[in-house]
């Protein structure tokens, strides 16, 4: 059974960081592109960001601003996100997500592009 796992998520005061992390099991991850999507209660899911199977090349959405980064480590399954400087509205459920082989070299920010999902870990952001 493929899942993915997100784990780092809490409660923080704005200025502060999170390091998400994400563990793929069921199959071999390793030639995939992998993404986070976050969403807001009563907003749309949106891009946070996206890396490519070798880990040479991220994405970002808008929201990320400069503010996170993206790394992963194929011998050990996980993938992490780096959340920095962070703000209330940085509050969301973060999901990790995966493209099952990534022929794109990672360039995948729309949530249909995704084959796979994760539950998803609550980052809540206060003043």
């Amino acid at each position: 059974q493929v899942q993915l796992e997100e784990s780092g998520g809490g409660l923080v005061q704005a200025g502060g960081s999170l390091r998400l992390s994400c563990t793929p099991s069921g199959r071999d991850f390793s030639s995939s592109a992998m993404g986070w999507f976050r969403q807001a209660s009563g907003k749309e899911r949106e891009f946070v960001g996206s890396i490519s199977w070798s880990g040479g090349s991220t994405y970002f959405g808008y929201c990320a601003k400069g503010r996170f980064s993206l790394s992963r480590d194929n011998a050990k399954h996980r993938v992490w996100l780096q959340l920095s400087d962070l703000e209330p509205e940085d509050t969301a459920v973060y999901y990790c997500s995966a493209v099952a082989q990534d022929a794109h070299a990672g360039n995948y920010q729309h949530s249909y592009e995704y084959d796979y999902w994760g539950q998803g870990t609550q980052v809540t952001v206060f003043s």
